[in-house]
Formats: structure tokens, sequence, C-alpha cells
């Protein structure tokens, strides 16, 4: 594993933020191998690209040899909470999320890892909104493990690459909204490529925070 390079692992890309942080990966050329790991096919192929499928996220000693030799993690897995019970969302936010990470973290010793958790968040887990409670929880003990860097990301509206097939139907109406949305509030509003650069770029070279807005996204992309 080159150093300098990439070895990522990236969760969700079967999802619209996972599949676009997959497209920006396989074509950057600081990224030299990417697994992703799905409960389903992706119908993706490239040449540094590997595909594994696991039923259960909770279980995954299947895997572990498969996890071995990579230095990052770019997890794009999430669920919306709308008409979800708190255990529920519980469990496959937080449970899931710490538990891929004990592993990957298990199986490798030089790990940046990077959660997406989206805009609403509250580091405070007294918070009001139980849903915002969680995942600022999950962003909370995530960076109090021992990885080389951990960062919480939490982006707002994000313009979907024109080539990708997983896009929530709300960005497609609303697309139109970008150029306005950017001038008028720009730390909500990033292109989701310059989510995905900005991934890179912090895994390489770190980054003063460790929960990072739209607007420390635009200018890590840079």
């Amino acid at each position: 594993m080159n150093k300098d390079k990439l070895s990522v692992i990236i969760t969700g890309s079967t999802g619209m933020v996972g599949e676009a942080m997959l497209l920006v990966a396989l074509k950057s050329e600081m990224v030299e191998k990417v697994l992703i790991v799905n409960r389903k096919k992706s119908g993706i192929s490239h040449p540094k690209l590997k595909e594994v499928l696991i039923p259960d996220f909770h279980n995954l000693t299947e895997i572990e040899n498969d996890l071995r030799g990579y230095n990052a993690c770019f997890f794009c897995m999430g669920v919306s909470s709308v008409g979800m019970k708190e255990d529920v969302y519980y469990d496959i936010t937080y449970n899931l999320t710490m538990n891929f990470a004990k592993t990957i973290l298990k199986m490798n010793d030089e790990m940046s890892f990077i959660y997406v958790s989206g805009a609403g968040t509250s580091s405070d887990e007294n918070a009001k909104s139980w849903w915002a409670r969680i995942k600022g929880k999950t962003e909370n003990d995530l960076i109090k493990m021992n990885f080389k860097r951990v960062f919480a990301y939490r982006p707002g509206f994000m313009k979907p690459l024109t080539e990708q097939k997983n896009v929530l139907k709300m960005y497609k109406f609303v697309n139109w909204l970008f150029p306005i949305g950017k001038v008028i509030y720009p730390s909500a509003f990033n292109t989701i490529e310059e989510v995905g650069k900005s991934m890179i770029n912090i895994c390489l070279n770190g980054y003063d925070k460790k929960v990072i807005d739209g607007n420390d996204i635009r200018k890590i992309a840079e």
C-alpha cells in the first residue's frame, strides 16, 4: 500500500452520497484502490474496484480479511429518521456504524475515517431532536476512537454528478436552486464532487477541525 495515496473503503455506494464518493475516488489519481461494502450489488466495475457483499453489517466476521490493507474509510451509509422508531434508528445509525468502525480499525493501523452525518446534526447529546442527538453521539464517539484521522461531515444540499444513477428525486427537481442557494447560504450548498475531493484531500493532508461543514468542504476541495 502506497502511504502517499489512499486505499479506500466506501459504504453506502448504492445510495446517492456513497455512489458519488465512489465515482470521484475511481477518477482520482490519489486513490489507488477502492473496496465497496454493500448489501446488494452496485453494478459498477473498474480495474481498481473490489466489491464485497454482506447481509448484516452488525456481523462482519466473514469479511474481516477483505477489510485489511486500507488506510481510509468513507462511511456514507445512513437512513432517514422519517417514520422510523427511535430505537430502530439508534441501532442502524449508532450501533451499526460503531461496529464497522471498530472492525476496520482493528484490521488497519493507519486508518482515517470519515462519517457523513449531514447538516442539522448536534454535537450536544442532549439536543431536543432525537435523530440529531443520535447522530451527534455517533460523531462524538467516533472522534474519541484511535483513528489516524477522523472527521464528521455535515454537508447540506449537494448537487449530484451528472453520471449518477442513485439520486433522490428531490434533488432532481430543485437543482435549479443551487446557484441561488450557493450565493445566499454558501455553507449549505456544495457540489457532491467537492465533497468527494475534500474527503480525499483531508485524509491525505489532515485539517484543523473534526466537524466539517459546507464552507470547510469547499476550502478543502480546492
